[in-house]
């Protein structure tokens, strides 16, 4: 048995502790008749790293959204057992988001765009400046807080984009191929940022790839969809240790995790 990886129950959860967010049976047909997820069941624990892995049209983006409230199941439930409901019935979904492009409004500054969740949650002027600021400087972007998305490079606009993610401190960032459209010394750099980041806030992290070699790097826990229906096939454990960096990248327990959730993936597409 290979002991790099381990398969788990989709109902397990380490120490028992009660899951941030369940789905279950979930299942979402598009108008169209297109039965983009089948039957999905997953669990987000506190404080883990997920990433969600698999081919294009397997409904990674799907999920995540679904997870977010910005689409309904067709089927099934998408639970968020410990943050209560609002006025309206529905789930308080504690969580940031950061889209594949930064979707920042090109007419505000980098401060600016980070405060808007603090502006429209009706925080403070002085307070929301604040805690933008000290965000944006967390993800190495002080002295840019000027500076308007057109003078701001890919992965600077990126950074600002995961500072308006976790400006509320959400216990959850949902991620969805945040990285996919920079060079690779930008990537790798953001991915080491991220970790960083990550470790430091102690959120929840879902993080939609499609590259084996960034999951893998990232993750605790990857789990391989399959798609036409997207569906899970695997969800695996990554044992690897945190901190992260350039002597993990390049190291042969590496580069035998790649491997063996390459070979996951390639049972996927198979499938």
């Amino acid at each position: 048995m290979d002991t790099a990886y381990l398969s788990r129950p989709h109902e397990e959860q380490a120490g028992g502790a009660e899951p941030l967010v369940s789905v279950r049976n979930v299942s979402k047909r598009f108008g169209n008749g297109t039965l983009a997820v089948h039957d999905v069941n997953l669990n987000l624990g506190a404080g883990e790293f997920i990433s969600l892995l698999g081919p294009s049209g397997c409904g990674k983006s799907t999920l995540l959204r679904m997870i977010a409230g910005l689409g309904s199941p067709s089927g099934g439930t998408i639970e968020w057992p410990t943050t209560g409901r609002d006025a309206s019935g529905e789930p308080q979904r504690d969580l940031g988001f950061v889209f594949q492009d930064p979707t920042l409004m090109p007419w505000a500054t980098a401060l600016a765009n980070v405060m808007m969740p603090l502006t429209l949650k009706g925080v403070r002027k002085a307070e929301a400046r604040e805690r933008a600021a000290a965000m944006l400087a967390l993800v190495g972007l002080a002295g840019f807080e000027k500076s308007y998305p057109r003078e701001l490079s890919g992965g600077m606009k990126m950074r600002v984009s995961i500072a308006r993610g976790l400006v509320l401190r959400p216990k959850i960032l949902l991620m969805d191929e945040p990285f996919a459209a920079l060079d690779e010394i930008t990537r790798h750099r953001l991915n080491d940022d991220l970790l960083e980041l990550w470790w430091k806030e102690k959120f929840t992290a879902v993080f939609v790839t499609h590259s084996v070699f960034e999951s893998v790097y990232l993750s605790k826990r990857i789990v391989v969809m399959a798609a036409r229906p997207g569906r899970v096939m695997a969800d695996l454990d990554v044992d690897a240790p945190y901190p992260r960096d350039e002597l993990f990248r390049t190291s042969p327990e590496y580069a035998h995790l790649c491997r063996v959730i390459s070979g996951k993936l390639k049972e996927a597409i198979g499938s």
